[in-house]
């Protein structure tokens, strides 16, 4: 535990950490906030970390957590390093003032990869320029895919979500010693991290620690237990152990990987289908966190930015030739996109009328991207009583065919829109004014609670983060919006004179599609 002489040095409950100075910011990497999740640990709630003697080196990132690596198809869009290590439940700050006195602004930031993939360690992610302009960044790695998210049961549902939980508890504690104020603490992320977030601020032991947060392209939702469990035991079958969390720990880490990749081949965000993901377990999670959010007291006063991309879709649908395959598929695809959205006739037949030339691909994709983020943002700022913020982000990549695609407004989020990473997604030339525009209103929601344009309210606006710069859209920009609220069948009382998806044919529609869309990714 040698540490460079030079760094500042913060002491941490646990003991001391010396950073780097890089570029006039103090940056500590790979800080133990829970001891290693394995061995006795191993599908448990995190336990605080062995404290340490003398000042630990915090100069490199910390172990990242097993995770199995993207496809080819994916890898070539989507960055995931990997650091090998068993003390992977490890956070990193990035403060430009160090010290008690400093009392600045906090983003938690929770990352993306559908609970299966990511790290805090992605280039994209770095916090320099949050901390540049006066905001302590920490970012947090937690358990993901089995470990993370398996049901068993002889073990605790959420423990991916009790880490976030414990980091979140660090920072509220620690944080001050970093130059933040634990009073100001804005929880942030995207895709799943958004999903995690919006889980965690409706969470009772969360009250009063969050002031504020940001939920990019991911809406607050638990999946079925029984989905979860359905991928529990397909992996149980493939490696002939017993469902239970005793057997899988067991079983060698890169085999579990493997497996776990092997079973979710046929799954997505499109195809729906088993999946890891957030349950309700009556305590950490204990009913649907969106009707907490929206019926309860849960977080009442935060206020809320979130938003999504305009084509979320061509992410999950382009790497690897999907678009093409799903337009090919037709009406099987469509009919499984109406079983995933539990859409009655009328919602594709209102896209091909708002989009007449649209591929099947295109209304299928914006069928689920609309029903998975934007009709439930929408439903959230509408029903909440706190103060919130909507955006959607247009700008499309440079690459071909994925238009403004899923994660593609990280790097203006960041300022890191010239790391090579951010590049595989956008390409060359995105344009500086866009990234330094979108970089400040996320400064400044921090910050204030206010990104710079009004707050949801009867006129419905909407951020616009395009080519062209800013622009606020009132009303119901896209039709719809307006179409889903008349004509599909989502949560909430029936409507009356609304067509019901016949579940049994659609239900055999989406076992085709993920059959031949599995085949092809393999």
């Amino acid at each position: 535990m040698t540490a460079d002489q030079t760094g500042p040095v913060v002491r941490t409950p646990h003991g001391a950490v010396r950073g780097r100075y890089e570029r006039g910011i103090a940056v500590f990497r790979g800080i133990p906030y829970a001891a290693p999740p394995f061995g006795p640990r191993r599908f448990r709630p995190p336990q605080p970390p062995e404290p340490w003697d003398g000042v630990r080196d915090a100069g490199a990132f910390g172990p990242t957590v097993p995770k199995p690596p993207y496809s080819e198809a994916f890898a070539q869009y989507l960055s995931d390093p990997v650091v090998p290590g068993d003390d992977c439940l490890n956070l990193n700050v990035w403060t430009p003032e160090p010290g008690p006195d400093a009392r600045l602004p906090v983003l938690v930031w929770l990352h993306g990869g559908a609970l299966t993939r990511g790290s805090s360690a992605v280039p994209v992610y770095d916090g320099s320029a949050f901390a540049r302009d006066g905001v302590v960044f920490v970012s947090v790695n937690y358990r993901l895919g089995v470990e993370g998210y398996g049901l068993f049961p002889d073990a605790p549902p959420n423990p991916g979500l009790r880490d976030q939980l414990a980091a979140l508890r660090w920072v509220h504690e620690s944080v001050a010693a970093f130059g933040g104020d634990p009073g100001r603490i804005a929880l942030c992320g995207q895709s799943a991290g958004a999903i995690s977030a919006g889980a965690l601020l409706a969470a009772p032991q969360t009250q009063g620690l969050v002031r504020r947060a940001v939920l990019q392209s991911g809406a607050p939702e638990v999946l079925d237990r029984e989905k979860v469990r359905r991928m529990v035991r397909r992996m149980a079958a493939r490696l002939k152990v017993p469902p239970t969390a005793e057997a899988f720990a067991a079983v060698d880490r890169e085999l579990l990987l493997r497996t776990q990749a092997e079973v979710g081949r046929r799954g997505g965000a499109v195809l729906g289908g088993p999946a890891f993901g957030i349950v309700v377990d009556g305590d950490l999670v204990p009913g649907d966190p969106l009707k907490a959010l929206t019926e309860g007291a849960a977080a009442r006063d935060a206020e809320l930015l979130m938003g999504w991309t305009r084509d979320e879709y061509r992410l999950w649908l382009v790497p690897g030739g999907l678009l093409e395959r799903v337009d090919r598929l037709g009406a099987v695809a469509l009919a499984g996109a109406m079983a995933r959205c539990h859409a009655g006739h009328d919602v594709p037949r209102g896209y091909r009328a708002l989009r007449p030339g649209a591929g099947t691909a295109e209304i299928v994709g914006q069928m689920v991207t609309d029903h998975l983020l934007r009709v439930p943002l929408h439903r959230l700022a509408d029903a909440r009583p706190g103060t919130s913020y909507l955006y959607e982000f247009a700008w499309p990549s440079r690459l071909p065919g994925l238009g403004a695609c899923h994660a593609l407004e990280l790097g203006f989020v960041f300022g890191t829109g010239d790391v090579p990473e951010s590049k595989k997604l956008a390409g060359e030339g995105a344009p500086q004014e866009l990234c330094d525009v979108m970089h400040a209103a996320w400064v400044r929601f921090v910050t204030t609670g206010d990104p710079g344009w009004p707050a949801w309210d009867a006129r419905r606006p909407v951020r616009i983060f395009d080519d062209g710069g800013p622009d606020t859209a009132y009303g119901p920009r896209d039709a719809e919006i307006a179409l889903w609220a008349t004509a599909a069948d989502l949560p909430g009382p029936p409507r009356a004179g609304v067509p019901r998806a016949p579940g049994a044919e659609l239900a055999a529609a989406m076992r085709r599609l993920r059959r031949s869309v599995g085949a092809l990714r393999r």
